[in-house]
């Protein structure tokens, strides 16, 4: 059997019905030549159905077991198992263009090479207001192309010069988010060349409407703050870039005369950009953990 060119990690848990539309759009792909590592962090055996199914669609696809939650760790487990030359990260509710795959392949596939290309979210609408290409001065200024694991795709041989994802952030931790421009920041730092196709499109669905500030919303908010703090200490981002990132969440509400919700949320990001700030400096500042080296157990089923 061929090996595929592209390998997507797919980890996953709580989910299920949402996985058919994003099976359906890889069914759909004008580019074949993938593989589909679902890492499932489920207890049981909820996505074999989703998974027999995608099989019949005529996938590559393969199953791992991982505990405890962790996404990060989860797609390090993902990586280390991929077969591809290009890795991307789908989400379990997110889905892509017919031709997101094909688009993806002949932009890594150019004469310069890059080690990372970043597709457009559609329903975020964020185009680039300056060159198509990360820099490592942008993206320390958190004034660079949106980076979200959805829209990212790189080549495999980063992972073996940078790590993979550093576990002590995202979803299932403390530091609540920031996993993905951790790496981007990395990735920048160690000179890899990151560049935007805009012609990629990935569709993840967005809310609307204006979040309520709720004792469970603000909780929610603050968590994830935690790590864009925590990224402000681990990367010693310059003080007037900390400075704006813990003032900009007050000053942008209380500026347009809001005094309400908005406000509200605003304050439970600055408290959560100062936890994870403070936490990290207090208890990774010295770490040598390289990052993406702790993983849990795995089964390929």
């Amino acid at each position: 059997m061929r090996k595929p060119d592209v390998s997507l990690i797919l980890a996953t848990v709580g989910r299920t019905d949402e996985l058919g539309r994003l099976f359906d759009s890889l069914a759909a792909q004008t580019f074949s030549r993938f593989e589909v590592i679902v890492v499932d962090q489920n207890s049981d055996d909820r996505l074999l159905p989703h998974l027999e199914r995608a099989r019949y669609l005529g996938m590559t696809v393969r199953h791992l077991k991982h505990s405890p939650p962790n996404l990060a760790n989860a797609r390090n487990a993902g990586i280390e198992a991929a077969r591809g030359k290009w890795i991307g990260f789908p989400d379990d509710d997110c889905w892509y263009a017919p031709r997101l795959l094909e688009r993806v392949v002949a932009r890594f596939s150019r004469s310069d090479k890059p080690s990372g290309v970043i597709v457009r979210w559609v329903e975020q609408d964020e185009q680039p207001a300056t060159a198509a290409e990360l820099s490592w001065e942008r993206s320390r200024a958190f004034r660079d192309i949106p980076v979200s694991s959805i829209t990212l795709f790189c080549h495999r041989q980063l992972f073996k010069s940078i790590g993979g994802f550093d576990g002590r952030l995202g979803v299932g931790q403390w530091f609540g988010a920031g996993e993905e421009t951790d790496l981007a920041l990395r990735a920048l730092r160690a000179g890899a060349r990151i560049t935007y196709e805009p012609l990629g499109e990935v569709h993840h669905a967005v809310n609307p409407g204006k979040p309520q500030a709720d004792a469970a919303t603000c909780a929610a908010v603050r968590h994830r703050a935690r790590g864009t703090g925590a990224l402000y200490a681990k990367h010693r981002l310059p003080g007037w870039v900390i400075l704006r990132g813990l003032a900009a969440p007050m000053l942008r509400p209380l500026l347009k005369g809001s005094f309400g919700d908005e406000l509200a949320l605003g304050y439970a990001t600055l408290r959560g950009r100062l936890d994870g700030f403070f936490a990290w400096k207090k208890k990774h500042a010295d770490s040598s953990l390289p990052p993406g080296a702790v993983n849990s157990p795995l089964k390929e089923i």
